[in-house]
Protein backbone atom coordinates (compact mmCIF):
# COMPACT_ATOMS: atom_id res chain seq x y z
CA UNK A 1 0.00 0.00 0.00
CA UNK A 2 2.88 2.48 0.51
CA UNK A 3 4.43 1.37 -3.15
CA UNK A 4 0.96 2.23 -4.32
CA UNK A 5 0.56 5.76 -2.62
CA UNK A 6 4.12 6.93 -3.74
CA UNK A 7 3.49 6.01 -7.10
CA UNK A 8 0.19 7.48 -7.73
CA UNK A 9 1.66 10.69 -5.34
CA UNK A 10 4.18 11.02 -7.93
CA UNK A 11 2.00 10.56 -10.89
CA UNK A 12 -0.18 13.36 -9.11
CA UNK A 13 2.77 15.76 -8.84
CA UNK A 14 3.68 15.10 -12.73
CA UNK A 15 0.63 16.36 -14.09
CA UNK A 16 -0.57 12.95 -14.06
CA UNK A 17 -3.88 12.74 -13.00
CA UNK A 18 -4.93 16.31 -14.80
CA UNK A 19 -4.36 14.93 -18.65
CA UNK A 20 -7.45 12.67 -18.57
CA UNK A 21 -5.82 12.00 -21.84
CA UNK A 22 -6.88 9.05 -23.61
CA UNK A 23 -4.32 6.55 -25.43
CA UNK A 24 -4.16 4.42 -28.75
CA UNK A 25 -2.74 1.13 -27.55
CA UNK A 26 -2.51 -1.89 -30.60
CA UNK A 27 -1.87 -5.40 -29.66
CA UNK A 28 -2.26 -8.71 -30.55
CA UNK A 29 -5.89 -9.36 -29.06
CA UNK A 30 -7.32 -12.21 -27.37
CA UNK A 31 -5.58 -13.75 -24.42
CA UNK A 32 -2.52 -11.84 -24.57
CA UNK A 33 -4.72 -8.67 -24.61
CA UNK A 34 -6.94 -9.81 -21.81
CA UNK A 35 -3.84 -10.25 -20.08
CA UNK A 36 -2.71 -6.52 -20.43
CA UNK A 37 -6.27 -4.77 -19.99
CA UNK A 38 -5.91 -6.98 -16.52
CA UNK A 39 -2.00 -5.91 -15.35
CA UNK A 40 -1.58 -2.32 -17.41
CA UNK A 41 -4.33 -0.64 -18.96
CA UNK A 42 -7.00 -0.80 -15.67
CA UNK A 43 -3.92 -0.09 -12.88
CA UNK A 44 -3.01 2.87 -15.31
CA UNK A 45 -6.17 3.96 -15.94
CA UNK A 46 -7.28 3.85 -11.94
CA UNK A 47 -3.94 5.87 -10.89
CA UNK A 48 -4.03 8.30 -13.85
CA UNK A 49 -7.46 9.21 -15.49
CA UNK A 50 -6.23 8.52 -18.78
CA UNK A 51 -8.79 5.88 -21.07
CA UNK A 52 -7.00 3.44 -22.51
CA UNK A 53 -8.32 2.25 -26.03
CA UNK A 54 -7.40 -1.14 -27.09
CA UNK A 55 -6.89 -2.00 -30.55
CA UNK A 56 -6.13 -5.38 -32.38
CA UNK A 57 -4.30 -6.69 -34.89
CA UNK A 58 -2.96 -9.25 -36.67
CA UNK A 59 0.47 -7.42 -36.65
CA UNK A 60 0.23 -4.18 -34.97
CA UNK A 61 3.74 -3.35 -36.68
CA UNK A 62 1.70 -3.33 -40.15
CA UNK A 63 -0.77 -0.52 -38.86
CA UNK A 64 1.92 1.37 -37.00
CA UNK A 65 4.47 1.41 -40.12
CA UNK A 66 1.38 2.84 -42.26
CA UNK A 67 0.29 5.48 -40.37
CA UNK A 68 3.44 6.72 -39.91
CA UNK A 69 4.03 6.42 -43.92
CA UNK A 70 1.47 8.27 -44.35
CA UNK A 71 1.65 11.03 -41.82
CA UNK A 72 -1.72 10.30 -40.50
CA UNK A 73 -0.56 9.27 -36.96
CA UNK A 74 -3.49 7.56 -34.14
CA UNK A 75 -1.41 4.92 -32.48
CA UNK A 76 0.32 6.13 -29.16
CA UNK A 77 1.80 2.51 -28.62
CA UNK A 78 1.68 -0.60 -30.21
CA UNK A 79 2.92 -4.20 -28.99
CA UNK A 80 5.40 -5.66 -32.15
CA UNK A 81 8.50 -8.19 -31.88
CA UNK A 82 11.64 -7.81 -31.74
CA UNK A 83 12.94 -7.78 -35.82
CA UNK A 84 9.94 -5.14 -36.58
CA UNK A 85 11.24 -2.97 -33.90
CA UNK A 86 14.62 -3.00 -34.63
CA UNK A 87 13.90 -2.26 -38.58
CA UNK A 88 11.27 0.13 -37.67
CA UNK A 89 13.81 2.14 -35.44
CA UNK A 90 16.30 1.75 -38.39
CA UNK A 91 13.66 3.56 -40.95
CA UNK A 92 13.22 6.12 -38.45
CA UNK A 93 9.60 5.18 -37.52
CA UNK A 94 9.78 5.23 -33.80
CA UNK A 95 10.85 6.92 -31.19
CA UNK A 96 13.47 6.69 -29.31
CA UNK A 97 13.99 5.62 -25.81
CA UNK A 98 16.09 6.83 -23.21
CA UNK A 99 16.52 3.63 -20.41
CA UNK A 100 16.40 6.30 -17.91
CA UNK A 101 13.16 7.04 -18.08
CA UNK A 102 12.17 3.24 -16.94
CA UNK A 103 12.28 2.49 -12.67
CA UNK A 104 14.49 0.26 -11.45
CA UNK A 105 13.69 -2.90 -9.51
CA UNK A 106 12.47 -2.58 -6.15
CA UNK A 107 15.70 -3.27 -4.23
CA UNK A 108 17.53 -0.59 -6.43
CA UNK A 109 18.73 -1.93 -9.46
CA UNK A 110 19.03 0.04 -12.51
CA UNK A 111 16.45 -1.11 -15.05
CA UNK A 112 19.17 -1.58 -17.55
CA UNK A 113 21.07 -4.55 -15.42
CA UNK A 114 17.46 -5.61 -14.59
CA UNK A 115 16.10 -6.50 -17.73
CA UNK A 116 17.29 -9.56 -19.96
CA UNK A 117 19.79 -9.29 -22.45
CA UNK A 118 18.46 -7.85 -25.73
CA UNK A 119 15.03 -6.55 -23.77
CA UNK A 120 15.92 -2.68 -23.94
CA UNK A 121 16.34 -1.32 -27.44
CA UNK A 122 16.96 1.85 -28.73
CA UNK A 123 13.19 2.36 -29.40
CA UNK A 124 11.35 -0.13 -27.53
CA UNK A 125 11.39 -1.47 -24.28
CA UNK A 126 10.23 -5.41 -23.65
CA UNK A 127 7.42 -6.79 -21.70
CA UNK A 128 7.55 -10.51 -22.16
CA UNK A 129 9.73 -13.56 -23.24
CA UNK A 130 7.47 -15.64 -25.28
CA UNK A 131 7.52 -19.24 -27.25
CA UNK A 132 5.95 -20.62 -30.27
CA UNK A 133 5.45 -23.91 -29.87
CA UNK A 134 3.28 -26.67 -31.23
CA UNK A 135 0.06 -28.40 -29.32
CA UNK A 136 -1.83 -31.05 -29.85
CA UNK A 137 -5.19 -32.62 -29.07
CA UNK A 138 -4.58 -35.47 -26.56
CA UNK A 139 -7.29 -37.44 -27.35
CA UNK A 140 -6.06 -37.91 -31.22
CA UNK A 141 -3.13 -40.03 -29.93
CA UNK A 142 -4.15 -42.21 -26.66
CA UNK A 143 -0.64 -43.63 -25.11
CA UNK A 144 1.52 -42.51 -28.13
CA UNK A 145 1.56 -38.58 -27.86
CA UNK A 146 3.85 -36.46 -29.83
CA UNK A 147 6.88 -34.84 -28.31
CA UNK A 148 9.30 -33.57 -30.31
CA UNK A 149 9.32 -30.86 -33.69
CA UNK A 150 10.19 -34.06 -35.55
CA UNK A 151 6.68 -35.70 -34.56
CA UNK A 152 4.73 -32.44 -36.07
CA UNK A 153 6.40 -33.29 -39.36
CA UNK A 154 5.28 -37.28 -39.19
CA UNK A 155 2.04 -37.48 -40.51
CA UNK A 156 2.57 -41.10 -40.98
CA UNK A 157 3.23 -41.64 -37.28
CA UNK A 158 1.03 -39.04 -36.23
CA UNK A 159 -1.77 -38.56 -38.93
CA UNK A 160 -3.98 -35.70 -39.19
CA UNK A 161 -3.93 -31.87 -40.45
CA UNK A 162 -1.27 -29.60 -39.10
CA UNK A 163 -1.82 -25.69 -38.50
CA UNK A 164 1.31 -23.46 -39.43
CA UNK A 165 1.83 -19.77 -39.33
CA UNK A 166 1.05 -18.42 -42.71
CA UNK A 167 4.95 -16.56 -42.81
CA UNK A 168 8.76 -17.57 -43.40
CA UNK A 169 9.82 -16.55 -40.01
CA UNK A 170 9.59 -18.76 -37.36
CA UNK A 171 8.00 -21.27 -39.71
CA UNK A 172 11.53 -21.93 -41.67
CA UNK A 173 13.31 -22.17 -38.43
CA UNK A 174 11.19 -24.73 -36.88
CA UNK A 175 11.21 -26.47 -39.73
CA UNK A 176 15.00 -27.07 -40.15
CA UNK A 177 14.94 -27.51 -36.26
CA UNK A 178 12.97 -30.58 -37.25
CA UNK A 179 15.06 -31.94 -39.94
CA UNK A 180 18.30 -32.14 -38.03
CA UNK A 181 19.39 -28.29 -37.84
CA UNK A 182 20.59 -27.45 -34.44
CA UNK A 183 19.06 -24.36 -33.20
CA UNK A 184 22.43 -22.77 -33.05
CA UNK A 185 22.91 -23.27 -36.58
CA UNK A 186 19.47 -22.36 -37.52
CA UNK A 187 20.42 -19.06 -39.33
CA UNK A 188 23.76 -19.86 -40.34
CA UNK A 189 21.96 -22.63 -42.48
CA UNK A 190 18.49 -20.36 -43.53
CA UNK A 191 21.24 -17.79 -44.79
CA UNK A 192 22.68 -19.85 -47.61
CA UNK A 193 20.09 -21.08 -50.65
CA UNK A 194 20.93 -24.78 -49.76
CA UNK A 195 19.35 -24.10 -46.17
CA UNK A 196 16.31 -22.31 -47.85
CA UNK A 197 15.40 -25.16 -50.00
CA UNK A 198 16.51 -27.70 -47.40
CA UNK A 199 13.75 -25.93 -45.26
CA UNK A 200 11.15 -25.84 -47.80
CA UNK A 201 11.56 -29.63 -48.63
CA UNK A 202 10.89 -30.01 -45.25
CA UNK A 203 7.92 -28.11 -45.37
CA UNK A 204 6.93 -30.04 -48.58
CA UNK A 205 6.48 -32.98 -46.97
CA UNK A 206 3.51 -31.62 -45.21
CA UNK A 207 2.08 -29.17 -47.40
CA UNK A 208 -0.82 -31.04 -48.41
CA UNK A 209 -1.96 -31.50 -44.53
CA UNK A 210 -1.53 -27.91 -43.86
CA UNK A 211 -4.52 -25.46 -42.59
CA UNK A 212 -2.51 -22.12 -42.51
CA UNK A 213 -2.92 -19.44 -39.39
CA UNK A 214 -2.28 -15.72 -39.48
CA UNK A 215 -4.03 -14.43 -36.08
CA UNK A 216 -2.61 -15.59 -32.54
CA UNK A 217 -6.21 -16.51 -31.73
CA UNK A 218 -6.51 -19.21 -34.59
CA UNK A 219 -4.22 -22.19 -33.37
CA UNK A 220 -6.11 -22.79 -30.20
CA UNK A 221 -9.39 -22.55 -32.02
CA UNK A 222 -8.38 -25.05 -34.90
CA UNK A 223 -7.33 -27.62 -32.82
CA UNK A 224 -10.80 -27.21 -30.45
CA UNK A 225 -13.17 -27.62 -33.58
CA UNK A 226 -10.89 -30.45 -34.86
CA UNK A 227 -9.67 -29.10 -38.10
CA UNK A 228 -5.73 -29.83 -37.25
CA UNK A 229 -4.15 -32.73 -34.62
CA UNK A 230 -1.53 -30.20 -33.82
CA UNK A 231 -0.64 -26.61 -35.04
CA UNK A 232 2.31 -24.10 -33.76
CA UNK A 233 0.91 -21.18 -31.89
CA UNK A 234 1.91 -19.14 -29.01
CA UNK A 235 2.71 -20.68 -26.08
CA UNK A 236 0.29 -18.18 -24.03
CA UNK A 237 -2.73 -18.72 -26.33
CA UNK A 238 -2.64 -22.59 -25.73
CA UNK A 239 -2.12 -22.11 -21.62
CA UNK A 240 -5.34 -19.96 -22.15
CA UNK A 241 -7.04 -22.99 -23.65
CA UNK A 242 -5.68 -25.81 -21.71
CA UNK A 243 -5.85 -24.33 -18.29
CA UNK A 244 -8.16 -21.43 -18.46
CA UNK A 245 -10.69 -23.55 -20.73
CA UNK A 246 -9.80 -27.38 -19.59
CA UNK A 247 -9.15 -28.34 -23.31
CA UNK A 248 -7.41 -31.38 -23.62
CA UNK A 249 -4.21 -30.22 -25.20
CA UNK A 250 -0.93 -31.01 -24.95
CA UNK A 251 2.70 -28.76 -26.06
CA UNK A 252 5.40 -29.70 -27.41
CA UNK A 253 8.45 -27.89 -26.06
CA UNK A 254 11.29 -29.19 -28.24
CA UNK A 255 12.45 -26.43 -30.41
CA UNK A 256 10.44 -23.66 -29.07
CA UNK A 257 10.81 -20.40 -31.08
CA UNK A 258 12.13 -17.97 -28.52
CA UNK A 259 11.11 -14.36 -29.35
CA UNK A 260 10.43 -11.03 -27.62
CA UNK A 261 7.39 -8.70 -27.37
CA UNK A 262 8.02 -5.47 -27.02
CA UNK A 263 6.20 -1.88 -26.28
CA UNK A 264 7.22 0.75 -28.82
CA UNK A 265 5.99 4.54 -29.88
CA UNK A 266 5.48 5.33 -33.32
CA UNK A 267 7.04 8.85 -34.41
CA UNK A 268 4.26 11.72 -34.38
CA UNK A 269 2.18 9.85 -31.84
CA UNK A 270 -0.28 11.86 -30.99
CA UNK A 271 -0.02 12.27 -26.90
CA UNK A 272 3.97 11.09 -26.82
CA UNK A 273 4.39 12.20 -23.12
CA UNK A 274 1.46 10.08 -21.75
CA UNK A 275 2.70 7.12 -23.64
CA UNK A 276 5.80 7.33 -22.45
CA UNK A 277 4.80 7.16 -18.75
CA UNK A 278 2.81 4.30 -19.67
CA UNK A 279 5.37 2.12 -21.26
CA UNK A 280 7.01 2.83 -17.81
CA UNK A 281 4.77 2.20 -15.47
CA UNK A 282 3.63 -0.93 -17.61
CA UNK A 283 7.15 -2.12 -17.47
CA UNK A 284 8.04 -1.94 -14.01
CA UNK A 285 8.80 -5.03 -11.87
CA UNK A 286 5.38 -5.52 -10.72
CA UNK A 287 3.10 -4.99 -13.61
CA UNK A 288 5.09 -7.42 -15.20
CA UNK A 289 5.04 -9.87 -12.91
CA UNK A 290 0.96 -9.30 -12.34
CA UNK A 291 0.60 -9.67 -16.50
CA UNK A 292 1.95 -13.59 -15.87
CA UNK A 293 -1.18 -14.01 -13.55
CA UNK A 294 -3.34 -14.12 -16.56
CA UNK A 295 -0.74 -15.64 -19.53
CA UNK A 296 1.96 -17.93 -19.03
CA UNK A 297 4.70 -15.38 -21.03
CA UNK A 298 7.94 -14.80 -19.29
CA UNK A 299 8.26 -10.88 -17.64
CA UNK A 300 11.39 -8.97 -19.40
CA UNK A 301 12.97 -8.04 -16.18
CA UNK A 302 14.86 -10.55 -13.78
CA UNK A 303 12.95 -9.13 -10.29
CA UNK A 304 9.50 -10.22 -11.82
CA UNK A 305 10.77 -13.26 -11.71
CA UNK A 306 9.99 -13.86 -7.77
CA UNK A 307 6.84 -12.26 -7.74
CA UNK A 308 5.05 -14.96 -10.28
CA UNK A 309 2.99 -16.79 -8.46
CA UNK A 310 -0.18 -18.75 -9.03
CA UNK A 311 -2.80 -18.21 -11.65
CA UNK A 312 -5.93 -16.37 -11.47
CA UNK A 313 -8.13 -19.45 -10.71
CA UNK A 314 -5.75 -19.39 -7.28
CA UNK A 315 -4.85 -23.06 -8.16
CA UNK A 316 -2.43 -22.86 -11.12
CA UNK A 317 1.22 -22.80 -10.62
CA UNK A 318 2.34 -20.69 -14.03
CA UNK A 319 5.84 -21.84 -13.07
CA UNK A 320 5.62 -24.91 -15.27
CA UNK A 321 3.91 -23.25 -18.25
CA UNK A 322 6.46 -20.43 -18.43
CA UNK A 323 8.65 -20.83 -22.01
CA UNK A 324 11.77 -19.57 -19.67
CA UNK A 325 11.14 -22.57 -17.35
CA UNK A 326 14.48 -24.41 -17.67
CA UNK A 327 12.80 -28.11 -18.28
CA UNK A 328 11.16 -26.13 -21.36
CA UNK A 329 14.17 -24.57 -22.90
CA UNK A 330 16.26 -27.74 -23.83
CA UNK A 331 16.31 -27.06 -26.94
CA UNK A 332 14.86 -23.25 -28.19
CA UNK A 333 15.69 -21.47 -31.36
CA UNK A 334 16.43 -17.62 -30.44
CA UNK A 335 15.35 -15.70 -32.68
CA UNK A 336 17.86 -13.54 -34.61
CA UNK A 337 16.68 -10.04 -35.35
CA UNK A 338 19.41 -8.73 -37.31
CA UNK A 339 18.70 -11.37 -39.16
CA UNK A 340 15.11 -11.04 -40.10
CA UNK A 341 15.86 -7.32 -40.39
CA UNK A 342 18.33 -8.01 -43.09
CA UNK A 343 16.16 -11.34 -44.58
CA UNK A 344 12.84 -10.51 -43.97
CA UNK A 345 11.73 -9.63 -47.30
CA UNK A 346 13.84 -11.71 -49.25
CA UNK A 347 12.73 -14.91 -47.83
CA UNK A 348 8.87 -13.48 -47.23
CA UNK A 349 9.27 -13.08 -51.39
CA UNK A 350 10.48 -16.71 -51.65
CA UNK A 351 7.96 -18.06 -49.01
CA UNK A 352 5.13 -16.51 -50.93
CA UNK A 353 6.40 -18.26 -54.36
CA UNK A 354 6.44 -21.33 -52.37
CA UNK A 355 3.05 -21.16 -51.29
CA UNK A 356 1.67 -20.66 -54.59
CA UNK A 357 3.55 -23.51 -56.37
Amino acid sequence: MKKLLILTTALVATGYAASAQELNIVSWGGSYTVSQVEAYHKPFTAMTGVKINSIDADNPATPLKAQVEAGNVSIDLADIELSDAIRLCDEGLLEPIDPAMLPPAPDGTPATEDFVPGAIQDCAVANIVWGTVVAYDKTKFPGNEPSTLADFFDTTKYPGKRGLLKTAKRTMEMALVADGVAPDKVYEVLGTDEGVARAFKKLDSIKKDIVWWEAGAQPPQLLADGEVVMTTGYNGRFFAAEVGEGKPFGTIWDGEYMDYDLWAIPKGAPHLEDAKKFLAFSTDTQRLADQAKYIAYGPARKSSNALIGMYKDGKTEMAPYMPTNPENMKNPIWTDPTFWADHDAELAEKFNAWLAS
